[in-house]
């Protein structure tokens, strides 16, 4: 059972030869983000289905859209870690994201039919996760420590996917209630998103920054603001890090075109395409906490790779002749297995390399790289499909991952070694 601990966002809990608990800002932020991703999957996880079997979009536009929601995000990334590091305003900031998040659902409510509105809304919604993300994984990072980090994001990561587990189901229970009444999901959406507004406004402690991430900030002030955004490359080990997440996105098959391949090669119903991703959060729900632990036992880097290695055996079964059914549950499972031995992983393996002055910045750094990589990916990949079909799209993303994971095995450092960790006391007997 994880228990909470009091304090400052800033301050680690106290280390101990017991077993150490998940601070309170973890288990707080994890509540936020599971009322959260309620909120934005009720709205998610049919989009696939209604841009490319509603709206007849092809496939390539398709992807060019998937990955600009997510890639259009990278400045407000790189900005919104900027602006919390600067004075430690981690929480103000999330909660900035957390709002327009929220207030986008309004936004659909309004679009009714209109595409244009509709992408501007969604929009909306990638724009307030992109300013809420770095900010609140540099909270975890701060309030745990270094040694504890991939247990800390493992909770709060199976927190996260609770909510997107739980919303597609309140999303289908809605539509099956009010006989297919899109509006009635978007408005309940939002006053779902709104509470968690004010559960990060109620539990999340929001003190004064420690005063390393105050030092941090002011030695900032006089410096150009490129420069202080781009500070966190000095250090070789993070580059390498920057570098295999690259290296690995712009060869990552987005979650959207896996529904659909499964989609198209099971047949399935309509009816039945929102549940996909059921099956992949499931997974992540299960796998996220030991992951974390085993991360924290063996290192970081191994889990990460290993992670990509089971999206690649994904896309492999995907490809295969087997019994429709038994990949349909290993490649969800498999996809599981993947989120939960990489998202939160390599917040854990980053977040050592960087000051506490700097953390939001860097974190945000990477999750720029990766998002550009993937929109890079999934416009890609949606061009494949396009000219050549989904199979041979999906052989060349094998092969383009194959290649990556050599690449990332070489250039991915391994983890510094930090007081309390299990590798730096085998070291030291």
């Amino acid at each position: 059972m994880y228990l909470a601990t009091t304090g400052r966002p800033d301050a680690p809990p106290p280390r101990t030869g017991a077993r150490r608990r998940v601070g309170g800002t973890v288990l707080a932020l994890g509540t936020v983000s599971l009322v959260t991703d309620i909120s934005s999957e009720m709205v998610t996880a049919v989009l696939p289905l209604y841009l490319v079997l509603g709206l007849g979009i092809s496939p390539l536009q398709f992807g060019f859209l998937d990955g600009l929601f997510n890639g259009a995000t990278a400045l407000v990334r790189l900005l919104g870690g900027h602006a919390a590091d600067r004075g430690g305003r981690h929480k103000r900031v999330a909660g900035i994201g957390y709002a327009l998040s929220a207030c986008s659902r309004l936004g659909l409510l309004l679009a009714g039919g209109a595409t244009g509105w509709i992408a501007a809304a969604l929009a909306g919604d990638r724009l307030g996760k992109g300013i809420r993300t770095a900010p609140r994984d540099a909270l975890i990072t701060l309030s745990s420590p270094p040694e504890d980090l991939g247990r800390a994001f493992g909770v709060h990561r199976a927190m996260d996917t609770t909510g997107a587990l739980l919303g597609p189901l309140a999303a289908f229970a809605l539509l099956w209630a009010t006989a297919d009444a899109y509006d009635a999901v978007f408005v309940v959406s939002f006053c779902v998103g709104v509470l968690g507004v004010l559960l990060l406004a109620v539990l999340v402690p929001g003190g004064a920054a420690s005063a390393a991430t105050a030092r941090g900030a002011a030695g900032r002030e006089a410096r150009p603001r490129a420069a202080a955004l781009l500070a966190p490359l000095r250090s070789a080990p993070y580059r390498r890090i920057l570098g295999a997440t690259a290296l690995l996105g712009a060869v990552t098959v987005g979650d959207a075109f896996v529904y659909l391949l499964l989609q198209r090669r099971l047949d399935l119903a309509v009816t039945w395409f929102p549940f996909l991703p059921l099956g992949a959060a499931a997974g992540y729900l299960l796998l996220a906490v030991p992951a974390g632990r085993l991360a924290d036992r063996i290192g970081r880097r191994r889990p990460f790779l290993y992670g990509h290695g089971a999206i690649l055996l994904a896309y492999a079964l995907l490809l295969s002749p087997g019994p429709d059914l038994l990949v349909l549950g290993v490649v969800l499972g498999l996809l599981g297995v993947f989120y939960a031995a990489t998202d939160g992983v390599l917040m854990a393996l980053t977040g050592p390399l960087l000051p506490a002055g700097r953390r939001a910045s860097g974190l945000a750094l990477v999750q720029t790289v990766q998002a550009l990589a993937r929109l890079f990916a999934a416009t890609g990949f949606g061009a494949a499909w396009t000219v050549w079909g989904p199979s041979t799209a999906l052989v060349l993303a094998a092969a383009g991952l194959s290649a990556a994971l050599g690449g990332a095995r070489f250039l991915l450092p391994e983890d510094p070694p930090v007081e309390g960790h299990p590798s730096t006391e085998r070291r030291s007997s």
